[in-house]
């Protein structure tokens, strides 16, 4: 039977509620970082890169348990979280002689996806201290690029997990609830896209998009295994005119 809650789009059932006591039971030894593990594999839940899901996992036992339907073992230790404690990203000085050329001048340019690199901190510092909405922790699978050339860092993007519901996106791409819980993590978010301040070159931010769209896909298979076929982004209509993006694909919608 079903019973009134939804986590992650998993509808919990009574069959769920019952193999969760069962193991918690069976298993009085067990920690919560332990149940989860087991539920993860009896019940399938791996990420696409084959790791097991069981930081949802505990969320999910937890909703159960505040909900009257579980009872957990107590909490051993409490983690660090560093999303919830975060700290602003440390302060990096680079070059910012202006760099004011044309568009052939600067060729070629160098993109670096710095994601568990050791340049991952010098894009966070560039999008904490020059980036309107500052440095936020990417959510779920994510990269990381700063742009080159020669020397000169010029730009820095994000792209992250997608939003699991969308409307126009959704509508655009014509999937139903089951192919989009299927396949949503075969799309990826532009969090982030920061042309450095000092930096002033007609066309570079569509250009550097056509380059990101042709390579981001075997980046994200090299870390998460399994390749991209869909990237989008949200635009601020109020402050940009997102002229950079309808130059690849196009507004698909408002929301």
């Amino acid at each position: 039977m079903k019973l009134n809650i939804k986590y992650r789009g998993r509808i919990t059932t009574t069959k769920d509620v019952n193999f969760i006591r069962k193991l918690i039971a069976d298993n009085p030894t067990y920690s919560r970082y332990k149940l989860s593990l087991e539920i993860c594999k009896a019940w399938n839940w791996i990420q696409p890169n084959g790791v097991l899901r069981d930081q949802v996992c505990r969320g999910f036992m937890l909703t159960l348990e505040r909900a009257g339907y579980i009872k957990l073992p107590p909490r051993r230790h409490t983690p660090n979280n560093p999303l919830a404690n975060r700290k602003k990203p440390e302060k990096i000085s680079t070059d910012t002689t202006p760099v004011l050329n044309s568009l052939s001048n600067i060729q070629p340019l160098e993109i670096r996806q710095v994601r568990k690199t050791n340049y991952e901190k010098l894009y966070n510092s560039l999008i904490s201290e020059y980036h309107y909405l500052g440095y936020v922790h990417p959510v779920g699978e994510h990269l990381k690029y700063l742009v080159y050339t020669k020397d000169r860092i010029v730009s820095c993007l994000a792209f992250s997990s997608a939003p699991r519901h969308i409307g126009s996106r959704d509508k655009y791409i014509g999937w139903d609830q089951e192919k989009r819980k299927s396949n949503i993590h075969l799309i990826a978010y532009n969090t982030r896209f920061l042309i450095l301040p000092w930096v002033k070159v007609h066309y570079l931010a569509s250009h550097i998009l056509s380059i990101i769209s042709k390579r981001i896909s075997t980046d994200r298979q090299e870390i998460y295994n399994h390749p991209l076929y869909f990237l989008e982004t949200f635009v601020d209509t109020e402050r940009f005119e997102g002229i950079c993006y309808p130059a690849k694909a196009g507004p698909i919608g408002y929301t």
